[in-house]
């Protein structure tokens, strides 16, 4: 199986959130998005799944940094997927910066495990989500400043609703996402998250910050309608996944511990209904 054929089989079986590649898409438009989301899944995968130490995770993700020097140089990858993904960027002259940003990211899950504050969640944000839509918009061709900053605001939402549904799986990796100041302001401890209680604080904590990546959603949301054609349906549906699983963090009263929200094959048909119905 070629490199682009395997990334569009790991889009279409890695659960998330949102449609990748999907058949909503322009036939022209799925490869292209496949190679994008296998580089962005196996880095990623090397920052949390697997036995590597630190040290071996942060070694595996600056191989992916050479592959982009070499791309970058215009020298032939080592790789299969790389040599498909260097195609790619050629063809749509795609910033590889955008790519370094994402493995900054992922090389910063390694030897970060607390955020301070929301302006740090915000900033990894920035370099873990933001990069796929900005790529996805140099694809489409549509990368002007609005589009370019409704695009940040949803990635971003999309990146924290990731955070809030897996809490407790982000505990058992060390890590908390969840602001510590707001910790202390709502009065949640770390013992809290071992303990996987949802009781007492735990939901105002959530509902705070349910409601706040809502209105960063909200405020993304526009670009659904911007972008026109079967694009614009895509991205239609992508915000509409998100929705759901904010009203779904919403009805468990944050209580991921005991019902992490996930799409449901009924949603994924009302997700495809609300695309077509809003344009």
């Amino acid at each position: 199986m070629d490199a682009a054929r395997a990334s569009l089989k790991l889009a279409n079986t890695h659960y998330e959130n949102f449609p990748v590649a999907s058949f909503l898409l322009p036939m022209r438009l799925r490869r292209p998005i496949g190679l994008i989301y296998a580089f962005a899944r196996t880095a990623d995968d090397f920052a949390d799944e697997g036995g590597w130490s630190p040290q071996q995770r942060l070694a595996l993700l600056d191989d992916y940094r050479r592959e982009l020097d070499r791309i970058e140089r215009g020298e032939p990858p080592t790789s299969p997927l790389f040599d498909a993904l260097a195609d790619v960027i050629r063809t749509h002259r795609l910033p590889i910066r955008l790519f370094r940003d994402l493995l900054d990211a992922f090389s910063q899950d390694v030897v970060k495990q607390r955020y301070e504050n929301f302006g740090e969640v915000m900033d990894y944000c920035r370099r873990s989500a933001n990069p796929i839509g900005r790529l996805l918009l140099h694809l489409y061709g549509e990368t002007d400043p609005r589009n370019l900053a409704y695009s940040d605001a949803i990635c971003s939402a999309l990146q924290l609703i990731n955070f809030w549904q897996d809490v407790a799986i982000d505990y058992q990796k060390g890590r908390i996402y969840l602001p510590q100041d707001e910790l202390r302001k709502f009065r949640v401890s770390e013992r809290q998250i071992a303990n996987g209680d949802p009781e007492g604080p735990w939901w105002p904590l959530m509902r705070f910050q349910i409601e706040r990546t809502r209105r960063l959603l909200q405020a993304g949301a526009p670009l659904g309608l911007v972008l026109k054609g079967r694009i614009g349906l895509e991205m239609r549906s992508i915000i509409a996944g998100g929705e759901i699983i904010l009203c779904k963090l919403y009805k468990a009263r944050g209580d991921v511990f005991h019902h992490r929200p996930r799409l449901m094959p009924l949603d994924w048909v009302y997700m495809t209904y609300r695309a077509v119905r809003a344009k």
